[in-house]
């Protein structure tokens, strides 16, 4: 995944009303009952379906460093949908969503301005249209340089041009080298 995009994927999990599994027999008993069997399980998870089963049956009780950052992936990604979709869709038509970053930000400006890129530490509450573009533009499958251009677009509108209030000549805002980088709903 990409770095906004996990941010914002933590951002939704802060809205969970219950905890997601946590030990591996739980995470794969979560699973199965999810994907509907043994198989898909052992298809998402690139493992075989008899390690699944004995994950199940509380034969293996400890996975490997990779197999247990793909399943606790794997879990948070369905764990209750119906409050994640709420927490979108609040995020993206009421209140909107906050951007904490620490990154390299600069723009380019017409001449004789000073456009000279420099880290920022910022932290600004963007609008719910900001946020309904940036949770559309996840679930559609963008690419992390996608999803850094959206959030670039809209810092230049909220923080720079601070609603068109000042800087109205500004053309584009650079968004790199992000030290820190934190979504809240």
């Amino acid at each position: 995944m990409s770095l906004i995009g996990d941010g914002l994927d933590k951002a939704v999990q802060k809205a969970f009303t219950r905890p997601a599994p946590k030990s591996p027999g739980a995470q794969m008993r979560y699973l199965v009952k999810k994907l509907g069997g043994t198989k898909p399980v052992a298809q998402t998870l690139r493992i075989s379906q008899r390690t699944v089963e004995r994950y199940v049956k509380g034969q293996i009780k400890k996975p490997r460093p990779d197999l247990a950052a793909r399943l606790d992936h794997e879990v948070k990604a369905r764990w209750q949908p119906q409050i994640r979709a709420k927490a979108r869709a609040k995020a993206a038509s009421t209140d909107g969503i906050v951007i904490d970053t620490r990154a390299r930000l600069g723009y380019t400006a017409p001449i004789g301005s000073t456009d000279q890129d420099r880290i920022r530490h910022l932290t600004v509450a963007l609008p719910p249209q900001h946020a309904a573009r940036l949770f559309d533009a996840q679930e559609q499958g963008a690419t992390d340089a996608r999803l850094r251009e959206i959030a670039a677009e809209a810092l230049k509108e909220v923080y720079f041009q601070d609603g068109g209030r000042r800087a109205g000549s500004l053309e584009k805002v650079r968004f790199t080298d992000i030290e820190h980088l934190e979504f809240e709903l």
